[in-house]
């Protein structure tokens, strides 16, 4: 008998060579029937993998990660199966789950694939999975692996395999259909019942343009048909949310070629919405006792070499400018902090005048490889709402809670209600990787686990994800359409501190090292803004909104009348606008709807006798008739119940 210990703790004896799927009968056969995979001491095996020790299972359905990893690997597998049917002298390289869905690439060497072929592909593929093949794995001396692909004159595959140990080698077998893979699967290929090839790309071997280009195609299935049905018209809607789409329909940003790839130029309207969330956080960030400071665009490319951001990012970042003196350089700034540590290095502090919290926003650079460009998510040039708070070791942790408390501030005023927490820690088996001694960095990731407990909040503890100075509290928000996004970060660093040698002097007359906090609620804002306006669908908090409200009148006649309450509103301080174009008022109506405009004015004969305003909301419709004070008061009203108070 071997005994397993299952996630909620309990403890369960069964016969050796039990299978994780024989474990989940025991559980409940319904239990069982959706079960796809499972890990047992920390590695991933199949649902039919005989277990013989005494050890920790968990079992994965479609609702996990690692269910949907191994569900969308099983379905490359069937997908190389289908390609193959139709390609039979394509050679095969890899195909892996990905975020949403999965792809694999193959050489298909003078044939070509596009959209014309996804409908022929599904069909072969849906033909393969109702055969309910099961996954089987085995393993294979290396010399038998490369035997095979060298046979199958697969060059691809015999590049994989030589870079592996003899031993370690295995190959997942499904139908008549062979690959070389190291596992993770589902019982069966009847459990996928529904696919969609996505689309077709063009992808270099391994990444590197040197190599032959091969086809990626990629598909996304799902254990129910109604799944991939929801899934596609998540897409419908993500489109419509489109960040680049709405950017350019709001006339808040655009890009220009000749400006140069990744850098955003910001318009009018996009320039008033950043100036207004800047602000914003301005405003708290008086109230907290930051100091608003200013650094240059560049910095000597010394300064980075102290930081250690040159030798982490320098061959990766843009390269540095030269000068007419000999052997001066300097670089774009990359990170905000190295600036302001120089800055704390102006004067001596004592404990007593400590925390320091320097603000700014900050422009930086970094070189994106102009695949990864993407919008405003991804972009060369973009600001951070960097601060770094300078503290005692006993300040600490009273510092970072009240900086978890002004992210949670800006989450709320935005209507980011849905998020989890994630601390980020260093890979301890890649030291390498990161700066500073062991001992400083575990006193860091305590006093983060510390933090984010007393706060309450809900976190997930992510090996490997920690900057190279120091660990970090990342904040993982859900939008609209339930997708996760890496909003508002919090690291404290012991490291930097060190390298630029900054001190205060302590109640003992003895010099001390300050602690570091970096911080920066929005992250920064080109990627906060784009995924503010999917989340929203452009219709911002009206504290926020562009223009709140378009005044429509009906005719030229009422145009002075249309002028006068603009005069109004605007000494109220609400941002409005006259469209006085010779256009018809349903037209204008279209217009504003389409602008996303939360309130829209009409103004005819009626209104300008009695001193009323007639009133549409956006999305909703008429609202009746106001007088102009009652409609000032409507719109303070609902701004202050989007703006919540610091």
């Amino acid at each position: 008998m071997i005994k397993i210990t299952l996630p909620d703790g309990s403890i369960k004896e069964f016969a050796a060579n039990s299978t994780p799927m024989d474990i989940a009968k025991s559980i409940s056969e319904g239990f069982a029937r959706n079960v796809l995979s499972a890990n047992f001491n920390d590695t991933t095996i199949e649902s039919n993998t005989p277990l013989t020790t005494d050890g920790s299972l968990i079992l994965y359905t479609f609702n996990d990660d690692n269910g949907k990893k191994a569900f969308w690997h099983s379905s490359a597998h069937v997908l190389a199966e289908a390609i193959l049917s139709f390609y039979p002298n394509a050679k095969l390289t890899i195909g892996p789950a990905i975020d949403n869905g999965f792809y694999y690439d193959v050489d298909l060497g003078n044939n070509a694939l596009s959209d014309k072929d996804f409908k022929k592909l599904e069909t072969k593929f849906l033909e393969i999975a109702r055969g309910k093949h099961e996954f089987s794995i085995r393993s294979v001396s290396k010399a038998d692996a490369l035997s095979l692909y060298k046979e199958e004159n697969n060059p691809y595959k015999v590049e994989l395999i030589e870079n592996l140990t003899d031993g370690e080698i295995t190959f997942c077998d499904h139908s008549n259909f062979t690959d070389l893979c190291r596992g993770g699967h589902v019982p069966n290929t009847g459990i996928i019942k529904a696919v969609k090839i996505m689309s077709v790309a063009g992808a270099y071997w391994r990444g590197d343009e040197k190599n032959n280009q091969l086809t990626r195609v990629y598909g996304i299935s799902f254990p129910k048909q109604k799944l991939l049905t929801e899934y596609l018209e998540l897409l419908e809607e993500a489109k419509k949310r489109d960040h680049r789409k709405l950017g350019k329909e709001l006339e808040l940003f655009t890009f220009s070629q000749k400006v140069g790839a990744g850098l955003p130029l910001w318009l009018p309207k996009g320039a008033a919405l950043r100036n207004r969330l800047q602000d914003f956080l301005k405003v708290a960030q008086k109230k907290a006792g930051y100091e608003e400071v200013m650094t240059p665009h560049i910095g000597s490319k010394d300064l980075y070499v102290t930081s250690g951001h040159y030798e982490k990012y320098g061959e990766d970042s843009f390269q540095t400018i030269k000068t007419p003196k000999m052997d001066e350089e300097f670089l774009l700034k990359p990170m905000n902090c190295p600036h302001h540590c120089e800055i704390y290095n102006f004067k001596p502090y004592s404990y007593k005048d400590l925390p320091k919290r320097f603000a700014e926003f900050g422009t930086v650079y970094r070189y994106e490889q102009s695949g990864e460009l993407h919008g405003l998510t991804r972009v060369r040039g973009f600001t951070q709402d960097d601060a770094h708070i300078f503290c005692t070791p006993e300040q600490l942790d009273q510092e970072f809670k009240d900086v978890i408390d002004l992210v949670l501030y800006v989450f709320g005023s935005l209507g980011f209600e849905d998020f989890t927490a994630q601390v980020s820690i260093r890979d301890k088996n890649n030291p390498d990787k990161y700066i500073g001694d062991t001992d400083t960095w575990e006193i860091a990731e305590n006093a983060i686990i510390s933090a984010a407990t007393d706060k309450g909040l809900d976190f997930v503890i992510e090996e490997g994800e920690a900057a190279f100075y120091g660990p970090k509290l990342d904040f993982m928000v859900k939008d609209a359409l339930g997708r996760n996004w890496q909003l508002g970060t919090i690291q404290v660093d012991y490291n930097l501190p060190k390298r630029f040698d900054l001190t205060y002097k302590g109640a003992d007359n003895q010099l001390h090292r300050p602690v570091m906090i970096h911080r920066a609620p929005f992250g920064s804002m080109e990627r906060f803004i784009a995924v503010l306006l999917e989340h929203t669908g452009g219709n911002f908090p009206l504290w926020l909104t562009p223009d709140q409200v378009i005044l429509l009148p009906i005719s030229d006649k009422y145009q002075k009348y249309s002028e006068k309450v603009l005069e109004s509103l605007e000494n109220s301080e609400i941002r409005a606008l006259v469209d006085n174009r010779n256009e018809k008022t349903g037209r204008k109506i279209r217009d504003a709807e389409v602008s996303k405009t939360p309130y829209m004015i009409i103004v005819g004969e009626k209104e300008e006798q009695d001193g009323t305003v007639s009133v549409r909301k956006h999305g909703e419709g008429d609202l009746g008739t106001f007088k102009l004070e009652e409609f000032i008061s409507l719109i303070k009203t609902e701004e202050s119940k989007t703006l919540k108070k610091f």
